[in-house]
């Protein structure tokens, strides 16, 4: 067996691994709050997600591609970068996913690929304008598209209860909004699909064509069906802290909140995922969620926990880039 292949299956392990943490920290934004207002039980929810992430990542592989060659030019790629990028993405995440802080697993592996890459290569071998053009711009549009589609959203609801529903019970229209969250987590779990799902099949297909075992970067089938396996076993297992911030600790969410905020999510998310950009569903769902809620109380929402997050989202680029950066060190002495 060859050295590059042997890489390759490193690389193909090490992304797999990713993905279950994805699954255990992005993926759980998808049923976050279907699971907190009760629409759905988890295991429902969590079947639920598995079968619409699948669908959404058979739509589209524009994200994939953008992971997979648009960060370190291909011309400039060796497995080694591969390895060491995806390192630095499994140890962040691994940490942040232990402690139950949701972050972009997403930019988790932006920045381990840029840490590597730049280590590697210098910074000539990094497409900045892809980085600015895709990867930078849905930092600001991502929480800024999320929270104004969660307050529209919930705005819009809000008026039409208080327009059509101001005679009828509170506890039938939260019924109603219950069997509506079914159809906003399936949207939300879709547009996970067609984002966050992609980032380990850009990888593993990136590897695949580095190692000479493709012609060219298509995203294999058995790619997009392994990721969407080991992606679920991921949110069973260990998605349920991740899942319980964004339910239970952010705010008091009912279900027409949930509605809102996952409806606006993946509106967002989509369309993000059609130009390419690597969103991170955790940044927009999050903003979708105190969007849904800040125009009607500010003390419904719970600034610690927001707090939080913001800080784990501005370190995380940095923070990735520097363990990537590391592992790259380590690999190349050793591999």
């Amino acid at each position: 067996m060859s050295a590059s292949l042997i890489l390759v299956i490193i690389i193909i392990v090490l992304a797999l691994c990713y993905d279950f943490l994805n699954g255990a920290n992005d993926r759980a934004n998808a049923i976050a709050t279907v699971t907190a207002t009760k629409a759905l039980t988890p295991m429902n929810a969590l079947i639920l997600a598995s079968i619409f992430n699948l669908v959404g990542a058979c739509i589209s592989t524009r994200v994939a591609e953008t992971i997979g060659k648009g960060i370190v030019s291909p011309e400039g790629m060796t497995l080694v970068i591969i390895a060491a990028g995806i390192t630095g993405a499994v140890i962040w995440t691994f940490i942040c996913t232990a402690f139950g802080i949701p972050i972009s697993v997403s930019h988790s592996l932006v920045g381990g690929l840029l840490g590597a890459g730049i280590l590697a290569g210098g910074s000539g071998i990094i497409n900045w304008h892809i980085l600015n053009d895709r990867v930078f711009l849905a930092i600001v549009l991502g929480p800024l598209g999320g929270f104004i589609a969660g307050a529209v959203l919930f705005s819009i609801v809000s008026w039409v209860l208080f327009l059509l529903f101001r005679n009828i019970p509170d506890t039938s229209t939260e019924r109603v909004f219950k069997k509506l969250q079914i159809i906003s987590a399936s949207f939300m779990a879709f547009s996970h699909g067609m984002n966050d799902a992609q980032n380990a099949m850009g990888v593993i297909t990136m590897a695949l064509l580095t190692g000479g075992l493709i012609p060219r970067f298509a995203v294999p089938l058995w790619v997009k069906l392994g990721c969407g396996l080991v992606m679920g076993l991921g949110t069973f297992f260990f998605g349920w802290r991740v899942m319980k911030t964004l339910g239970w600790k952010l705010t008091r969410l009912e279900p027409k909140h949930g509605f809102s905020a996952e409806t606006g999510a993946a509106v967002a998310v989509v369309l993000m995922s059609l130009r390419g950009m690597p969103a991170s569903t955790t940044h927009v769902i999050a903003s979708s969620v105190i969007g849904g809620t800040f125009f009607q109380s500010l003390r419904r929402i719970r600034w610690t926990e927001v707090e939080k997050m913001v800080i784990a989202w501005v370190i995380t680029i940095p923070l990735a880039a520097i363990i990537g950066g590391i592992a790259y060190l380590l690999m190349d002495i050793f591999l």
